[in-house]
């Protein structure tokens, strides 16, 4: 019996490739034999690890790991494939998002819609990366067991040595704000923008605004932003653009509040290593935010940017409150450790192996 991962993008950096890689070497490191197939690889990859999907062969006795994230021809052809099929639902945006802004990935979302449907009955077994994924499947009604698996995340890679220079160059005085993620309109980095406008007008004008992510293919996005942050007038919103690790790692350490007002997630990494670098997290409570954050953190209920201006500056001027945040987010932390989240993946992948017959004593 081999284990094989199926995904159309490997790359490092992204959160869907760095979970494939995470479960290779768990696998691997349990005596499975196993490798990722992918139409595109990272060239830093090991071909040891992974392999173009052109040279992917199966049979009956394979398990094939299929990580859905987007429109895709692996999607029918993961269907097709001989063995059990398990599905890792990592959530697909809706086309709507992208509706005026990329033609071209708004087919590509809403296409992954409609083969997410078509699957419904072609899998064995089915992990959703959060509460909200899982719910979307069983809305979909999946015919096989759905269960939640939080994404695989590594610490030790955030312990890194980050651009002290940068760091010094964010820690002037200034109030940082942040928001990880790509430059998209899914993640409403608007109304992040609109909030900390309000910020910076009532509470504290010595603030920074760091919207942390990539803007490639989302350029008519990324200008209609620049532009109103200008029309507002708000001072001091930096768009990095897309950045190093050790870059981004400079940027969280200098944050002193964590901003979120995206209307889509599947699971939201970025909320994660907030937690872990100690930031105070305010999010709109949408999709899977309020699963990630699991109790901890700020929800907000609404968007209105005067209330979340003013939960900004209890957080970041009450002590007692910001270390209480972050108290319940190092709680939450825990549950996304390796060691927790390693075992729970094995329990679950080992469990259907057996209920399939594939698997009795290891």
């Amino acid at each position: 019996m081999r284990i094989l991962q199926l995904m159309p993008t490997l790359a490092y950096g992204d959160a869907v490739g760095n979970d494939a890689l995470a479960i290779h070497r768990i696998l691997n490191n349990r005596g499975y034999e196993t490798k990722i197939y992918a139409e595109i690889i990272d060239k830093r990859i090991p071909r040891e690890i992974a392999d173009p999907v052109c040279r992917m062969e199966t049979d009956g006795d394979d398990v094939i790991i299929y990580h859905m994230s987007t429109g895709s021809g692996l999607n029918a052809g993961f269907a097709k494939m001989k063995g059990r099929k398990v599905m890792i639902y990592h959530n697909i945006t809706p086309s709507r998002f992208f509706k005026g802004y990329n033609p071209a990935l708004e087919k590509l979302c809403r296409d992954g819609r409609y083969a997410l449907q078509y699957l419904s009955d072609e899998v064995d077994y089915a992990l959703a990366d959060s509460e909200y994924n899982a719910g979307e499947l069983r809305a979909l009604k999946y015919k096989c067991p759905v269960d939640v698996m939080p994404i695989l995340l590594s610490f030790e890679d955030y312990q890194r040595e980050a651009y002290a220079g940068a760091v010094k160059e964010y820690r002037d005085g200034k109030t940082n704000v942040i928001f990880t993620g790509r430059i998209a309109p899914n993640k409403k980095q608007e109304d992040v923008i609109n909030a900390f406008y309000h910020y910076q007008k009532y509470y504290n004008e010595e603030s920074r605004l760091i919207l942390l992510g990539s803007y490639f293919n989302m350029e008519a996005y990324y200008e209609r932003l620049k532009d109103y942050a200008e029309r507002l007038p708000v001072k001091n919103v930096v768009f990095t653009g897309h950045v190093s690790f050790e870059e981004m790692l400079c940027c969280y350490r200098a944050a002193d509040l964590f901003l979120c007002m995206s209307e889509h997630e599947g699971f939201c990494v970025p909320l994660v290593e907030a937690m872990y670098f100690r930031i105070p997290i305010v999010a709109y409570d949408s999709s899977a935010i309020g699963y990630t954050l699991g109790g901890s953190g700020i929800l907000l209920k609404d968007k209105n940017p005067l209330e979340a201006a003013g939960v900004m500056d209890r957080i970041l001027k009450d002590e007692a409150l910001r270390k209480q945040i972050l108290a319940g987010q190092d709680k939450r932390l825990q549950d996304f450790g390796k060691e927790r989240t390693e075992r729970l993946f094995m329990e679950k992948i080992e469990g259907f192996l057996r209920n399939e017959g594939l698997l009795k004593d290891r």
